[in-house]
């Protein structure tokens, strides 16, 4: 079987609520969308357009490369179909294998009794062709294999990314209660900054953000911080097609941001950590970052998107202190940033309204499991106080 040059159906998951960023990067990078759904889209392309695609997407969770689609009511009828896979094109007899699945079948009561019927069925069919067979086991370093099986519909897939391309391989300091890499790329693309006016964040925490707002901004792609995929583990790969694509990735780096980009947060620590993290993606230079409270962060002058991801009282805080918080978030809009558009990123709409004005757009999100929302404010030039004027906390 010859995938890295034979196009299928391919499957790019994301997070909910990421599938509109995920499928603009995807069109940018050329490639047609035949589907989209909640947590993902489909097209069609090789493996080596697999690879492009890991490499490329800020965005995305996996790509995976569909092999087969079958009927399987039961666990012998899903062995018996993989079973005619030739998988000993594919995986090296003395190689390594995982699985990983997302079953819905009245049969299976563990997703584990699943993942153990397709990995005896790779490791069977090799055996009887090459007389060994592969290891094994949960790690995601090497080959990966994908089935989705719901109901009496299977379909197996090369999970060509391994480990998730969701954390962008950065952040090696996650400092506390972080936003994801790739949720951080969705709220900088859905502010629909132009990334040549500023881009402030305050509070910043890890600086994950602002680091992804850098990113973007000078064109640096997350296959930049990463040397290992699961493409890598397929039979018939040749490194020369990632390294082609890796070299491209770095001549369109810009690296002079066109934008200032300006990060805080009172915390020491955290402004520290946010540091070390810029630092491994190459971004440090790019960003202006200030110990400070939030109301006394730079601000270089509109236009530009002053973007807050406060805390919301799910895991970190106080729900009194976070009151306070939020309404002086809401009179720092007012009072100081004329001419911006401000965001708020929260899971709190309680908490939301002591912001005290009112949002020109909701823009939903999900942070893990909780259902949160990018609160867009319009922020009409007025008076502007100095730095010396404004509130201390």
């Amino acid at each position: 079987m010859e995938v890295f040059n034979t196009p299928a159906k391919i499957i790019i998951t994301c997070y909910r609520r990421l599938s509109p960023y995920l499928q603009d990067e995807v069109r940018q990078l050329g490639f047609d969308v035949k589907q989209a759904f909640a947590t993902g889209i489909e097209l069609e392309g090789t493996v080596n357009d697999c690879i492009r695609l890991n490499l490329n997407l800020h965005c995305a969770s996996q790509v995976f490369y569909s092999l087969k689609a079958f009927r399987a009511n039961d666990p012998q009828e899903l062995y018996e179909a993989l079973a005619d896979v030739p998988w000993e094109t594919l995986i090296a007899a003395d190689g390594y294998v995982s699985v990983t699945s997302n079953v819905n079948n009245s049969t299976i009561t563990t997703p584990l009794f699943a993942n153990l019927k397709v990995k005896d069925a790779i490791a069977d069919r090799i055996k009887s062709k090459k007389g060994l067979r592969p290891d094994s086991g949960p790690s995601l370093q090497r080959t990966v294999v994908h089935l989705h099986w719901q109901k009496d519909r299977a379909e197996v897939f090369l999970d060509t990314s391994g480990e998730t391309l969701a954390k962008h391989g950065y952040r090696k300091f996650p400092g506390k209660a972080p936003m994801l890499e790739s949720l951080a790329a969705g709220v900088v693309y859905a502010t629909r900054w132009d990334k040549q006016s500023v881009f402030i964040n305050p509070m910043c925490g890890s600086g994950t953000l602002a680091i992804e707002a850098a990113l973007i901004a000078t064109n640096r792609k997350p296959g930049l911080f990463r040397m290992n995929y699961a493409f890598m583990h397929i039979l018939g790969y040749d490194e020369q097609v990632f390294f082609a694509e890796r070299r491209k990735l770095k001549e369109q780096v810009n690296k002079q941001a066109p934008a200032k980009i300006v990060a805080s947060d009172r915390s020491k620590e955290a402004v520290e950590t946010a540091i070390l993290n810029a630092k491994t993606a190459g971004v440090d230079k790019l960003i202006d970052f200030h110990v400070c409270d939030f109301a006394e962060t730079p601000l270089p002058g509109a236009p530009g998107v002053v973007v807050f991801n406060p805390e919301y009282g799910e895991r970190m805080g106080t729900h009194t202190k976070l009151e306070a918080t939020y309404s002086r978030i809401g009179d720092f809009f007012k009072q100081d940033c004329g001419g911006y558009t401000g965001y708020v990123f929260t899971g709190n709409p309680d908490l939301a309204k002591k912001i005290g004005l009112h949002s020109s757009r909701r823009i939903e999100f999900y942070n893990g499991r909780l259902d949160c929302r990018l609160l867009e404010y319009e922020i009409y030039a007025g008076s502007r106080r100095q730095p010396a004027d404004r509130p201390h906390s």
